[in-house]
C-alpha cells in the first residue's frame, strides 16, 4: 500500500495535483482529515507566527494519551469512510490513534481494489517529522507556488467569500507564512521520499510533470485516467475556492498579482518573499533524478 501525503503552503495548489491524481485507477483520497494537526496541535506557533507560543502539554499528554479532539478527528474518518471498524474500542494513546488513521485508510483503499491512498492536508507540511515517525513508509508530495501567486489567490479568496475564515490574518502574515513553507521545502529537498511539483511547470508542461509524479509514485503512468475526478475531496459548501480545482484538468490561469496588488505592492512583496527561482533550484535535484530515472524506464 502506498501512502502518501500532499503537503504546500494553502493555496499551492494542492488540491489540483490530488484531484490529478485521484483520476487514477489504483488511488483513493477523500477530503482534508487534518488528522496530524489534530493529534499534535501547536499549528500557529509551527507556522512561526508572532505571538504564538507552544500548547502546554496536560499531564495526559506528556504520558502518551492523545488529546480529544484527536478522537473526534477519527470518529469524523470513520464515519466518513464508514468502516466496519465502527464497533472497535476507541484508542487512547497517540501511537494507537496513528495505527487506526492508517489502518482506516489501508482497509478503504483494499476494500475499492486500490493499492495507494493519498491524504491531502496543505497543513501536515508543518507535521512532517511526525508523520515520517509514525509512517515511516510514507512518501510526501510537495506542490510549490510563486509565492506572490499564493498571496494574491488568498486575498482573492478573502474578497470573493466574505465569511470566509481560512485566510484570515492579512498579507503580512501569509507572506511569512509562505516563506516558513519555503524553508521546510527547502529542508527536504533531495530527501528520497520526498517529490517537488512546480504549478507552473504542471501548467506549463502537465505531461513530463504527470510522468514524474508517476514514477516517484510507483503508479503506472500510462494508465487510463478517469475523465475527471469523482472521488469526494472537498466540501464545497464550506470551500468554495477549490470548485475550479476539482476536475484534475490542470490549465493555464490568469495571474491575480497585477490585479489586486498596485506597484508599492508587488515591490513590498518581491523583497518579503523567498525568491521563487532560488527555492526552485534548491528543489532541482528532485527534478532532474526523477527525469533521468523516467528516461531510463521509458527505453
Amino acid at each position: 500500500m502506498q501512502r502518501i501525503f500532499i503537503v504546500g503552503c494553502p493555496r499551492s495548489g494542492t488540491t489540483l495535483v490530488q484531484a490529478m491524481l485521484a483520476r487514477h485507477p489504483t488511488v483513493l483520497t477523500l477530503p482534508e482529515t487534518a488528522f496530524f494537526e489534530h493529534l499534535c496541535g501547536d499549528l500557529k506557533w509551527r507556522w512561526g507566527d508572532r505571538d504564538a507560543r507552544p500548547q502546554r502539554r496536560r499531564l495526559r499528554q506528556r504520558l502518551g494519551f492523545a488529546h480529544k479532539r484527536t478522537y473526534e478527528a477519527l470518529d469524523k474518518l470513520q464515519r466518513r469512510l464508514s468502516c466496519e471498524t465502527a464497533h472497535l474500542p476507541r484508542p487512547l494513546r497517540t501511537e494507537s490513534c496513528v495505527r487506526r488513521f492508517v489502518d482506516l485508510l489501508d482497509a478503504s483503499a483494499q476494500a475499492e481494489g486500490r493499492t495507494a491512498w493519498i491524504e491531502k492536508t496543505p497543513y501536515h507540511l508543518l507535521y512532517i517529522p511526525e508523520i515520517e515517525h509514525h509512517v515511516p513508509d510514507a512518501r510526501f508530495v510537495h506542490v510549490i507556488r510563486p509565492g506572490e501567486d499564493v498571496l494574491a489567490s488568498i486575498a482573492d479568496a478573502n474578497l470573493r467569500y466574505e465569511n470566509n475564515n481560512a485566510f484570515g490574518g492579512g498579507t503580512v502574515q501569509w507572506s511569512r507564512r509562505w516563506n516558513r513553507a519555503a524553508q521546510i521545502h527547502r529542508e527536504h529537498a533531495r530527501q528520497p521520499h520526498h517529490h517537488f511539483v512546480f504549478l507552473d511547470d504542471l501548467t506549463r508542461d502537465m505531461h513530463r510533470e504527470w510522468r514524474r509524479l508517476c514514477s516517484f509514485l510507483h503508479l503506472d503512468g500510462a494508465a487510463e485516467l478517469d475523465a475527471s475526478c469523482d472521488q469526494s475531496i472537498a466540501d464545497l459548501s464550506s470551500e468554495p475556492w477549490k470548485r475550479e480545482a476539482l476536475s484534475g484538468q490542470p490549465s493555464q490561469t490568469r495571474r491575480k498579482v497585477e490585479g489586486l496588488f498596485g506597484p508599492k505592492m508587488r515591490e513590498w512583496l518581491h523583497q518579503q518573499l523567498t525568491p521563487y527561482e532560488e527555492l526552485r533550484r534548491s528543489c532541482q535535484g528532485d527534478g532532474q533524478r526523477t527525469e533521468r530515472k523516467v528516461r531510463y524506464l521509458s527505453r
